[in-house]
C-alpha cells in the first residue's frame, strides 16, 4: 500500500511539473474542446396527393410547350385494364412521347429518347422515375417495381411512373453505340434530359410538381440508379436499386472472361455448359452447404452467412476426378479454369479487374446457366465491340463467338477505357458513377435515402462488388452510412429474382417511410414465391421448403441467425434474427 501511494505522488508531481512548464501559476490547464455532434440530417416532408387537371384525352395538345418532346398519344387507361401481379391498376393517364429526335451523322439511324409515362387520375404527389435493364431499347411498361418478386409496384401506390428507352430502339440491337450520342444517353445523359420533362409534365397534368421523386430499377436500372445519385444528387429523394451493374463494362468482360475458361474445359466446344455442367454445378453448391449451412445457427439450405463461407470454403473442398467426369468431382483441369471465375477474373498478367463471386446454393439453376453459358457470347460482346468499346467494331463483319471465345480479354479492357476524336468520353466514364458512387455527401446532406438488394447467386454483376462499394461508401461516412444507405443481401437469390431463395419482399413502402417520414426501414421481412405466389411462382423454391418460407431481411453487415434457444420453426422469420 505505501509503494502504491508513493507512485501515485510520483505521479501527480510529474504531471504538475508539465503543466508548469507549459502555463503561469494563475493558468488552468487548457481543457480539450468537446468533440462536435454530427449535425441532424434534413427531415423531408411528405408528398401531398392531387387529381388529374383536364381531360386525360386533350392532354396531348396541353403539353405542347415541352422542351425538344413530341407527345405522340396521350389517353386513359381505365382501372382494371392493367393488371400487375393479381392487383389491378387504377384508372390512370398513359402518355406517350419521344424527345431530342435526330438522324446520327456517324451511322444515319434515326435516334430519339422514347418514354411513356402513366399519370393516376387519383395522384400520391409522387412520381417514380423507372430505369429499365439490359442494353434498353424500349420503354417497358412504367409501373415502377418496388422490390424483387413483384409484391407492389408504384403505380398500384399512386405514383406517377416513367419509363424510357434510353435513347435508341431495340431494333438495333448494341449497334446503337455506333452512335456517339446513343451511347452517352445510355450511360447517363437520357436521364438528365428526361428528369426535367417527366417533372413539367407531371406539372400541366396535375398544376403542381411532385412533392417527392423516386428513382429505382434492376440490373442496368441499378446502374442507372447509382449513376443518378452520384451524378444528379438534388433531383431525387429516394433510391432503390437491385443487383446494380454499376461497373458493367469490366462485368460483361468478366462474364466474357468466365465463357473462355468454361470453353478451355468444355467436352462439347460448342456448348459451354458442359465445362461445369448442372450436376456438378449441383455438387459444389451441396458441398458449400455442408460446410457453410450451419453458420447461421441450422441447416436449412441456406447460406447466410456467406462472408464466413468464402472464408473456409473453395474448389479444394470438392472432390478431384480420378477417372471420368461422372457429377460426383470435378477434374483437376476443371478446377484449375473454373477457380478464377470465382476469385476475380484477371489480365494476361495475372491483375484482377473485377469481383470474385461467392459460392452459392444459386449456382444449379437454370438462370444462372443462362447467364454464364449464353449471355458471354450474344449480349457481352456485342455491348464491348460496339456500346463501349473504341475503336467500334464494323458490323457487317462481327463474328460474336469469335469475339467472346479467342478475343483478347486485355484488349477489351484497353477498348473500354479509351477515346478517340469521335467517342470522346471512355465507357469506363459513361457508364460507371463518379468515384464508383462511393462519395454522396450531396444525397446523405439533403434527407435523400438509398436502399439497395443483391442476390448472393447473381451470376453477372457480382454481389461482393456491391459489398465493396457499401464498405467503401461507409469508410467515406465515419464508417457508418447507415442513416442515408442500406444494404441487404438475399442468400440464393440470382439476378434480381429467382434462386432457391426467398425473394419476395416489398422495398418501396419502407423507403417512402425512411424519405418522408424518417422511419428507418428495421424488421423487414422476405418470403419465398411458391405455388400460387401473387407475385409469380419461383420454380427454384426446393420442393422441401414451405411455399411461403419466410426469413428477417438484414441490413449489411447482419445476417440472419437461428435462435438456438427456441424450438421456433425453421420456415418462418419468426425463428430468426439479424445479427
Amino acid at each position: 500500500m505505501i509503494l502504491r501511494t508513493i507512485k501515485v505522488v510520483a505521479i501527480g508531481a510529474l504531471i504538475s511539473g508539465l503543466a508548469a512548464c507549459n502555463s503561469s501559476d494563475d493558468d488552468p490547464l487548457p481543457v480539450p474542446p468537446p468533440v462536435a455532434e454530427p449535425e441532424p440530417l434534413p427531415q423531408l416532408s411528405a408528398a401531398v396527393g392531387a387529381a388529374f387537371s383536364g381531360n386525360c384525352n386533350d392532354l396531348t395538345a396541353n403539353l405542347s410547350e415541352l422542351e425538344n418532346t413530341e407527345i405522340t398519344s396521350s389517353s386513359e387507361v381505365a382501372a382494371g385494364e392493367l393488371t400487375v401481379a393479381g392487383n389491378d391498376i387504377a384508372a390512370h393517364c398513359l402518355v406517350t412521347g419521344n424527345m431530342h429526335q435526330r438522324v446520327s451523322s456517324v451511322d444515319g439511324n434515326a435516334y430519339a429518347i422514347g418514354f411513356e409515362m402513366r399519370l393516376p387520375i387519383d395522384w400520391n404527389g409522387r412520381f417514380y422515375h423507372q430505369a429499365n435493364g439490359g442494353i434498353d431499347g424500349r420503354a417497358s411498361t412504367a409501373i415502377g417495381g418496388g422490390g424483387p418478386g413483384g409484391l407492389t409496384n408504384a403505380l398500384y401506390q399512386g405514383f406517377a411512373v416513367l419509363s424510357s428507352d434510353a435513347g435508341h430502339s431495340g431494333s438495333l440491337g448494341p449497334t446503337f453505340g455506333v452512335d456517339p450520342i446513343a451511347r452517352l444517353d445510355y450511360g447517363y445523359t437520357a436521364v438528365e434530359k428526361l428528369t426535367p420533362m417527366a417533372k413539367q409534365l407531371i406539372s400541366l397534368a396535375y398544376g403542381k410538381g411532385p412533392d417527392r421523386s423516386y428513382f429505382g430499377g434492376c440490373s442496368n436500372g441499378g446502374r442507372h440508379t447509382f449513376n443518378t445519385f452520384a451524378r444528379m444528387p438534388n433531383e431525387y429523394d429516394g433510391y432503390l436499386a437491385g443487383a446494380p451493374g454499376f461497373r458493367l463494362p469490366y462485368a460483361a468482360i468478366a462474364n466474357i472472361f468466365g465463357a473462355q475458361q468454361y470453353h478451355s474445359v468444355a467436352t462439347d466446344p460448342d456448348d459451354l455448359s458442359t465445362g461445369f455442367t448442372e450436376d456438378e454445378r449441383g455438387m459444389v453448391a451441396a458441398a458449400a452447404l455442408v460446410k457453410c449451412d450451419d453458420l447461421d445457427g441450422v441447416n436449412d439450405g441456406q447460406i447466410h452467412a456467406f462472408e464466413a463461407c468464402q472464408e473456409i470454403f473453395s474448389l479444394d473442398d470438392v472432390p478431384t476426378c480420378i477417372g471420368d467426369r461422372d457429377g460426383s468431382c470435378l477434374s483437376a483441369a476443371q478446377k484449375t479454369a473454373i477457380a478464377p471465375i470465382f476469385s476475380g477474373a484477371v489480365t494476361s498478367t495475372g491483375e484482377e479487374f473485377y469481383a470474385p463471386f461467392p459460392f452459392d446454393t444459386g449456382i444449379a439453376t437454370g438462370g444462372y446457366a443462362q447467364w454464364e453459358f449464353d449471355i458471354p457470347t450474344t449480349r457481352d460482346t456485342g455491348a464491348v465491340a460496339f456500346i463501349w468499346g473504341v475503336p467500334v467494331a464494323d458490323p457487317a463483319t462481327f463474328d460474336d463467338t469469335d469475339f467472346g471465345l479467342n478475343g483478347s480479354i486485355d484488349d477489351m479492357i484497353t477498348s473500354v477505357e479509351s477515346t478517340d476524336d469521335i467517342y470522346t468520353e471512355a465507357a469506363n466514364s459513361f457508364m460507371i458513377p463518379p468515384n464508383n458512387g462511393e462519395e454522396l455527401s450531396a444525397v446523405r446532406e439533403r434527407g435523400a435515402k438509398i436502399m439497395v438488394y443483391h442476390g448472393m447467386s447473381d451470376p453477372i454483376f457480382s454481389p461482393l462488388d456491391t459489398v465493396n462499394w457499401y464498405k467503401n461508401l461507409s469508410a467515406n461516412n465515419n464508417d457508418d452510412a447507415t442513416d442515408f444507405a442500406r444494404l441487404y443481401m438475399i442468400p440464393g437469390m440470382g439476378h434480381c429474382s429467382g434462386g432457391p431463395a426467398v425473394d419476395q419482399v416489398d422495398l418501396l413502402t419502407p423507403l417512402v417511410a425512411w424519405v418522408e417520414n424518417g422511419t428507418a426501414p428495421d424488421n423487414l421481412v422476405a418470403t419465398a414465391r411458391g405455388a400460387g405466389n401473387v407475385g409469380g411462382e419461383n420454380g427454384d423454391v426446393p420442393a422441401d421448403w414451405s411455399v411461403d418460407r419466410s426469413r428477417p431481411l438484414c441490413q449489411y453487415p447482419l445476417v440472419a441467425h437461428y435462435d438456438s434457444n427456441s424450438s421456433g420453426d425453421v420456415e418462418l422469420a419468426a425463428s430468426f434474427s439479424c445479427q
